[in-house]
C-alpha cells in the first residue's frame, strides 16, 4: 500500500501519514486496507488511549493550535483515502477493457 506523508505546523508540529489500497471487494479478511498515523513532531498537548474491551480509541488534544492542526491532519488523510480509492476505481475500470470492446462501459 502506497502511503503519503505530510507536515503540519502552527505553536505545534504533527506529522501525519496516510494510505489504502482502496476498495477491494470484501470485509477485513478480503477487502481493502487502510492506515492513519498520526506523530506529535513537537509540542502537541495530545491524549491517545486505546480501550481493547470497548474497541474505542480516544483522541483528547489541549490548545487551539492542537485543534487545528488535528483537522488539517484528518483532512490530509480523508483527501488522501478519496484520491486513491478514485484511481484504484479507475484502475479496475481499465483492467475490464479489452481489444474487442476497448471502451468498456465508459
Amino acid at each position: 500500500m502506497k502511503t503519503y506523508t505530510t507536515t503540519i505546523t502552527s505553536a505545534n508540529i504533527l506529522e501525519v501519514e496516510a494510505g489504502t489500497t482502496g476498495p477491494c471487494g470484501g470485509d477485513s479478511g478480503h477487502g481493502g486496507r487502510a492506515i492513519l498515523r498520526i506523530a506529535d513532531m513537537a509540542g502537541t498537548d495530545i491524549d491517545v488511549t486505546w480501550d481493547a474491551d470497548k474497541k474505542e480509541l480516544v483522541i483528547e488534544l489541549g490548545g487551539d493550535c492542537e485543534l487545528h492542526t488535528f483537522t488539517c491532519a484528518l483532512k490530509f488523510a480523508v483527501e488522501v483515502y478519496e484520491a486513491q480509492t478514485k484511481i484504484k476505481q479507475l484502475e479496475d475500470r481499465l483492467s475490464g477493457l479489452t481489444a474487442d470492446d476497448p471502451f468498456g462501459e465508459f
